[in-house]
């Protein structure tokens, strides 16, 4: 019997800062999402938030089994430090047959062993955003990693046409249906994303949501 694998199921392995706002928005685009994490700390911060999350000691073909991973179309390994537990994992997830394998390089020589296993490699420490094999060639877009059909995570320079605002007034979510997910500056991240925070000119915005959102605020960006 085929096995099958929900299109709108994804895996996040590894909690860090590009595990966790992946898995933040893909929760918010309404896409179901298993995290699992070794350190139980990190899971509390957002137990609130994400429903199907497993502390886990190690990460094994059975926990991926139990815990429904092996039946994602897509799972990004975000696991940073250890590059041995990343492409061992990485390795588990492509012999499960996973359609889509996404996983975090520390180095071009660790993205060719990825990709060489199978895997998509991406480099999220460049831009704090995503690097994949979908990189958009577009005025302001610096950066463009497509999860699905309908959702992405775009890193877009702010022009002079929304400078000087804070984010409430800039409302994003309202007007273009975009969250912020982290603000660069100078190449420092702000990730607390108030809504007094005034967004400068030349600021990357890390924002997640459809192609067709972010394709009308890049218009609107250079107008």
């Amino acid at each position: 019997m085929k096995k099958e694998f929900d299109p709108n199921a994804f895996g996040i392995i590894g909690l860090g800062r590009f595990g966790l706002s992946l898995a933040l928005e893909l929760t918010k685009a309404g896409k179901q999402v298993i995290v699992l994490e070794i350190e139980a700390e990190k899971l509390d911060a957002v137990k609130d938030q994400i429903d199907t999350i497993y502390p886990v000691n190690a990460i094994t073909p059975a926990v991926l089994n139990e815990s429904g991973i092996s039946h994602c179309h897509t799972v990004i390994v975000c696991i940073g430090k250890d590059i041995e537990s990343n492409i061992l994992v990485t390795m588990s997830l492509i012999e499960l047959g996973i359609p889509r394998v996404i996983a975090k390089a520390t180095s071009p020589n660790h993205g060719k062993v990825l990709e060489r296993i199978g895997a998509e490699a991406v480099f999220p420490e460049v831009e704090m955003g995503a690097r994949l094999a979908h990189s958009l060639v577009s005025t302001g877009t610096l950066e463009f990693l497509e999860l699905c059909d309908d959702f992405s995570i775009a890193n877009i320079s702010l022009s002079s046409v929304f400078a000087n605002q804070t984010v409430e007034v800039l409302n994003l979510r309202r007007r273009f249906h975009l969250n912020i997910i982290v603000v660069i500056r100078k190449e420092k991240a702000i990730t607390e994303i108030v809504p007094d925070l005034t967004l400068l000119e030349d600021d990357v915005l890390v924002v997640g949501g459809t192609n067709e959102a972010i394709k009308k605020f890049e218009q609107a960006n250079e107008a």
